[in-house]
C-alpha cells in the first residue's frame, strides 16, 4: 500500500470516508427484491417495479446535481442530498408498511443518493487537478472494495434483520455528510474552482440549452456508457437464470462476483499497462473498455459453459475498470467551470442503459436463452465502441474552454 504516501492526508481521510460510506450502500441494494418479496410478500414483478422507480429517482438525481452545483454550491448540494438520503433511509422500517408511501421513498432514495454524484466528482476534479485522472481511479478501486465488504455483510444482516441494513446504511450517509460538512468548512477555495460559496460568488455562465448544445463534448460518450451498461445487463438476466436453469448451485452465480471484486483490486496493475501502452488518454481507454466488454459477451458464445462464464468476467471487469475513470475524468479535463453539468448529464444519459436493459434481455432470454442475449450485449458493445471513437475524433484537437463549449 505504499502508493497511498503519494498522497496528501486529505485525499487518504476521504478515500477511507468514501469506502465507508460504499460499504453502507451497499448493506441494502442487493437486499431491496429479497425484501419486497420476503418481508412484504408482494411479487417479484412489485419488487422489480420498486427496483425502477428507485433506478428513475437515481437519473434524475444525476441530472439534477450536475445543474444545481454552481447554483447552490457544492457544499449546500452534498451535505443536503447525503443528509436527505440518510432520513429515507431512517424512514423505510417505519413506513413499508404502507406500499404506496414504501414506493415513494425507495424514488426518494434513489433521487438523494445519486444526487451528490455528480457534486462529488466535480469536486474531486477541481481540487485535485493534477492527478485528477488518477484519483477517479483510486476512488474507484476504494469504493468497489466498500461495495464486496457491504455486499458480503448484507446476508448476515438479512438473517438478522432487514430494517437494520437500511438504518446503518443511512448512519454511513448520515456520517458521509457530517464528513463533508467538516471537510468543505476546511477547505480554501482554489481559485474560485471548488466553488464552496452560494452562487452570488460564481460569474453568470451560458444557460441549459446552450450547453446542451455542446452536444460532441458528452452526447456520444454518454450513449456509449448507456449501451456499455445495456449490455452489462446480461449478467442478472442472462447469466443468473441461465446457471439456475443448468442446475449449478447459487453460489456459483455468487463467485463471479466475488472475482468481479477481487479483480478490481489485484487487477490494477494490468489495467495501468493498457493505459501506459495501448490506451493513454481518457477517449482511448473508453474505446477500449468497449472492446473488453464485447470479447467478453463473444467468449460467452463460443464456450458457453461456466468457465467460459469465469473468462468473461474477467474480461467485462478489465472494460469496466477502464470505463469507470475515463469519463469524469475526460469531463473534468474537457468541461472548465460546467463539469458538474456535464458530469450529471452523461450520468443520466448513462443510466438509462441500466434500467431498460434487464427488461428487454429478460424478455429476450424467456423466449431465446442466453445465446440470443449475448448476441444482443456484443451488438451493443461493437455500437459503443462506434460511440466511444466518434466521440474520440469530434474531440481530437479540442481546447479546453471555461465551460466547455465551442467559440
Amino acid at each position: 500500500m505504499r502508493w497511498l504516501d503519494t498522497y496528501p492526508k486529505e485525499v487518504k481521510i476521504f478515500l477511507l470516508a468514501s469506502l465507508v460510506n460504499a460499504t453502507g450502500s451497499a448493506l441494502m441494494w442487493p437486499l431491496t427484491t429479497m425484501y419486497v418479496f420476503d418481508e412484504l410478500g408482494r411479487t417479484m414483478a412489485n419488487a422489480g417495479f420498486v427496483i425502477l422507480i428507485q433506478s428513475l429517482g437515481g437519473i434524475f438525481g444525476q441530472l439534477l446535481g450536475g445543474a444545481l452545483y454552481h447554483r447552490v454550491g457544492v457544499k449546500k448540494l452534498i451535505i443536503g442530498s447525503l443528509a436527505l438520503n440518510a432520513v429515507g433511509l431512517f424512514a423505510l422500517p417505519w413506513i413499508s408498511a404502507y406500499w404506496v408511501v414504501f414506493i415513494c421513498a425507495m424514488g426518494w432514495i434513489g433521487l438523494f443518493s445519486s444526487l451528490s454524484l455528480p457534486a462529488i466528482q466535480a469536486f474531486i476534479g477541481f481540487r485535485f487537478a493534477e492527478r485528477r485522472g488518477e484519483l477517479f481511479n483510486v476512488i474507484y478501486v476504494a469504493n468497489n472494495i466498500g461495495v464486496a465488504i457491504g455486499t458480503a455483510l448484507s446476508g448476515f444482516l438479512a438473517d438478522f434483520s432487514y430494517h437494520l441494513s437500511f438504518v446503518l446504511n443511512g448512519v454511513t450517509s448520515a456520517g458521509f455528510a457530517i464528513f463533508f460538512w467538516y471537510y468543505l468548512s476546511r477547505a480554501e477555495p482554489d481559485q474560485g474552482e471548488v466553488h464552496l460559496t452560494k452562487r452570488k460568488t460564481v460569474p453568470d455562465g451560458p444557460g441549459v440549452w446552450a450547453l446542451l448544445g455542446n452536444t460532441r463534448l458528452y452526447l456520444f460518450m454518454s450513449l456509449g456508457v448507456l449501451f456499455l451498461l445495456f449490455g452489462n445487463s446480461i449478467w442478472n438476466t442472462g447469466v443468473s437464470p441461465y446457471i439456475i436453469s443448468e442446475g449449478m448451485e447459487k453460489r456459483m452465480y455468487g463467485l463471479l462476483w466475488t472475482l468481479n471484486g477481487v479483480l478490481i483490486f489485484v487487477g490494477q496493475p494490468f489495467t495501468s499497462w493498457v493505459k501506459r501502452t495501448m490506451a493513454r488518454t481518457s477517449t482511448a481507454q473508453m474505446t477500449a473498455s468497449a472492446v473488453f466488454y464485447g470479447m467478453a459477451y463473444i467468449v460467452m458464445i463460443t464456450m458457453y459453459s461456466y468457465p467460459g462464464m469465469v473468462l468473461a468476467m474477467v474480461l467485462a471487469t478489465f472494460g469496466e475498470m477502464l470505463i469507470s475513470p475515463a469519463t469524469p475524468a475526460f469531463i473534468s479535463e474537457h468541461a472548465g467551470r460546467a463539469a458538474p453539468f456535464y458530469i450529471g448529464i452523461s450520468g443520466g444519459i448513462g443510466a438509462v442503459g441500466r434500467v431498460i436493459g434487464p427488461y428487454a434481455m429478460g424478455v429476450m432470454y424467456d423466449k431465446q436463452g442466453l445465446i440470443p442475449v449475448a448476441w444482443l450485449a456484443t451488438g451493443t458493445a461493437v455500437i459503443a465502441v462506434l460511440g466511444f471513437v466518434l466521440h474520440a475524433v469530434l474531440n481530437r484537437n479540442r481546447e479546453v474552454k471555461e465551460y466547455g463549449l465551442d467559440a
